[in-house]
């Protein structure tokens, strides 16, 4: 099903689209969720997208535990992964669907170690910034577990939360390494694996005194 500048999948991508994902260097990807606890809250949308601006909204069903071409392409070595907030959604990721992303980049964190003149580091805050762009958030907080009958303000919403990220990775990557910080935001990238399996593990504050 094709909606203006982006393509709706059921449980998982099709063939030619893999293909055509497993040509790019880097894809961005977001996870909509019923909440905020993957153990609780079930995966109900994956969305793509890669630096040429193909867009892919993957829905989940209820109860569906494994997407074979969305595995084989959020595994492949040779591709980054770019998210906002990336432990959230590996979390979900690996405990849902069995898939252990990697390697990924998390704009999130790199906001954080770049832009420390500004205390906003939301991905509304940061499109706005980098890309001169005003997200539509007022579809975020809405129910995702209508899969089958989700809104085109919803499907839009979750289209534009990977739209930006391979242009904010760019540049996010440059300004880490005019500040010398891109050696330290690898570092976190390479932690957040073992973080994120002792989020699911339940070990919240493992790290407090």
């Amino acid at each position: 099903m094709s909606l203006t500048d982006f393509q709706v999948f059921d449980t998982d991508l099709s063939t030619e689209a893999l293909e055509q994902y497993l040509k790019s260097d880097a894809i961005a990807v977001d996870t909509e969720t019923m909440g905020l606890l993957p153990q609780r809250d079930r995966l109900c949308l994956v969305q793509l997208c890669n630096a040429e601006g193909q867009v892919s909204v993957l829905r989940i069903l209820r109860g569906q535990t494994a997407a074979p071409n969305l595995k084989q392409l959020l595994e492949q070595t040779s591709t980054v992964k770019i998210f906002h907030f990336a432990r959230f959604d590996l979390a979900t990721l690996r405990y849902h669907l069995d898939i252990q992303v990697n390697p990924f980049f998390c704009t999130k964190i790199a906001s954080k170690l770049a832009r420390t003149y500004s205390p906003k580091h939301g991905l509304k805050d940061v499109v706005l910034e980098l890309e001169q762009v005003e997200l539509d958030k007022s579809a975020q907080s809405s129910d995702w577990g209508n899969a089958a009958n989700l809104s085109e303000q919803q499907l839009r919403y979750a289209a534009n939360d990977v739209r930006y990220l391979p242009s904010l990775r760019l540049k996010l990557i440059e300004m880490l390494k005019r500040e010398e910080r891109w050696e330290l935001a690898q570092s976190c990238f390479q932690c957040l694996p073992t973080i994120v399996q002792l989020d699911l593990l339940q070990y919240p504050n493992i790290f407090e005194h």
